[in-house]
């Protein structure tokens, strides 16, 4: 159990960060969308921190968080790094 509350509290939210911030980057009007989804923000983080005590084991909820938080911040360059997606100045 305290490992996949530490899961949840190390790297909920930096996964909820991650996946806002990629919705965020893919929208066209983002600053009429960002204040929003900020606001969903809390949201995703509950979400995803109780979607860590879902797992069998804490060592599998590092696995799979520490993961998907890697894998959405490699997107998030790849998209920037591509120029499919800018940030609005």
């Amino acid at each position: 159990m305290l490992g996949k509350a530490s899961a949840a509290a190390f790297l909920g939210m930096p996964l909820a960060a991650g996946m806002v911030g990629i919705l965020i980057l893919l929208l066209r009007d983002q600053r009429s969308w960002t204040l929003p989804l900020l606001l969903l923000f809390f949201l995703v983080w509950v979400a995803v921190m109780a979607a860590a005590f879902q797992c069998r084991s804490g060592w599998r909820a590092w696995l799979w968080m520490g993961s998907a938080t890697a894998g959405v911040y490699g997107s998030m360059y790849l998209l920037k790094a591509s120029g499919l997606a800018r940030v609005a100045a």
